[in-house]
């Protein structure tokens, strides 16, 4: 676990008459949102917010940065938890002028002061490169989010891909990143084009839980055995490994955790004025029976 910059937040302490013990949380419910991810993350911040007392106000991404500002503003809110943050996310001047104890889940690349909280994506990507470079594998492709992620700037998607990519390049491996969509049609092409262009990719690292089933039917659809033909290391909610009838390796994505920690720190500027600074879980890899090393060709 990675922190750094602490400091005191000007507007972070309220007084105990003017609190209302309420936080807004702000989720995403697009299309293509990571539904299992964003459904634990908010069952946890509930019940650690229940815990002190306090009460959660969700927002959706999409009503943007105008309700927002009215939570907050018409003292509605005490404090902000942001969900699905960008490189350059519009939000963040708006929580800069609210003036208001606020954590972002994410790491904007201007985060101008603002706490941040988030599974560390970048190592995550580069821990999983090096798990199947361990084992031999020697071209690896990425199937990372749907394209609509990168074109806003995913925090997590992007630095996940600039990990992998980085580790990739360190150890002089050949790696190919991929943006597909996630229904099953758009699979099985996205899969038979990159088996035609790289047919010597041997490990897979999946970063799309809601595309996770449609990988694994049309690897069995292609008559692609995990992992005697192919190694496939997931980035995905611990729960979402259980539904599967092959045991994957995985680095699981603490969506609890870290939806508990975000009320917790919230609550903790209010309670003393300091603001957390950028708070980078380490990511853990769990072998289990997806990951092999490559047959001989």
């Amino acid at each position: 676990m990675r922190k750094r910059g602490h400091h005191r937040h000007a507007g972070a302490r309220l007084t105990a008459g003017r609190r209302t013990n309420v936080l807004a949380l702000v989720v995403p419910l697009r299309a293509g949102a990571h539904d299992v991810v964003v459904r634990e993350f908010v069952a946890a911040a509930i019940a650690a917010a229940g815990a002190r007392e306090h009460a959660l106000l969700l927002i959706t991404a999409e009503e943007g940065p105008a309700a927002l500002r009215r939570a907050v503003s018409s003292s509605v809110a005490d404090g902000v938890v942001l969900m699905d943050v960008e490189a350059a996310d519009p939000r963040v001047p708006v929580l800069l002028g609210l003036d208001r104890p606020a954590v972002l889940i994410g790491v904007p690349d201007r985060p101008r002061g603002l706490g941040c909280l988030d599974l560390d994506f970048a190592a995550a990507g580069a821990l999983c490169l090096g798990h199947l470079a361990g084992l031999g594998h020697e071209h690896v492709a990425l199937i990372g989010a749907p394209p609509a992620a990168y074109r806003r700037g995913s925090s997590s998607a992007t630095r996940l891909a600039r990990g992998f990519t980085a580790e990739a390049t360190r150890r002089g491996l050949r790696s190919t990143t991929l943006a597909w969509g996630n229904t099953p049609r758009q699979i099985l092409r996205g899969l038979d084009a990159l088996f035609t262009r790289h047919p010597d990719v041997t490990g897979l690292v999946v970063h799309n839980e809601t595309a996770l089933p449609a990988v694994l039917a049309a690897l069995h659809h292609r008559e692609l055995r995990v992992p005697e033909d192919l190694s496939l290391v997931a980035v995905c909610p611990e729960s979402l490994t259980a539904h599967s009838l092959l045991e994957l390796t995985c680095v699981a994505i603490p969506a609890r955790e870290i939806g508990a920690l975000a009320v917790e720190t919230v609550i903790g500027q209010l309670d003393d004025g300091i603001a957390p600074g950028t708070r980078l879980l380490a990511p853990k890899l769990a072998v289990r029976a997806s990951t092999a090393p490559p047959r001989p060709r």
